[in-house]
């Protein structure tokens, strides 16, 4: 049987919410694999909570960065849009 994991996936989920968002698909990806694993019976399922609690910061991590990227997409077509319709003195 595997060791868990969750201490490692957690503290990847909490270091994309704190330094880089693209970093939470580490934690998503891996996450899933073991609660597979663990939901199989191969791996230590003791580790679950862990788990799963980096595999969601992974996944909120995720959400804020297209979010972000998103709104930074629309204030750029705005202030471009704006820009454009200025009048120039």
């Amino acid at each position: 049987m595997q060791n868990h994991r969750g201490t490692l996936i957690l503290v990847l989920g909490i270091l994309s919410l704190i330094l880089c968002q693209p970093l939470g698909i580490a934690p998503w990806l891996m996450g899933n694999g073991d609660l597979a694993a663990m939901d199989a019976g191969t791996m230590d399922p003791e580790g679950r909570g862990l788990t799963q609690a980096g595999k969601i910061c992974g996944i909120v991590s995720i959400v804020i960065c297209v979010i972000s990227l998103i709104l930074g997409a629309i204030m750029l077509l705005g202030f471009g849009l704006f820009a454009a319709g200025a009048p120039m003195h």
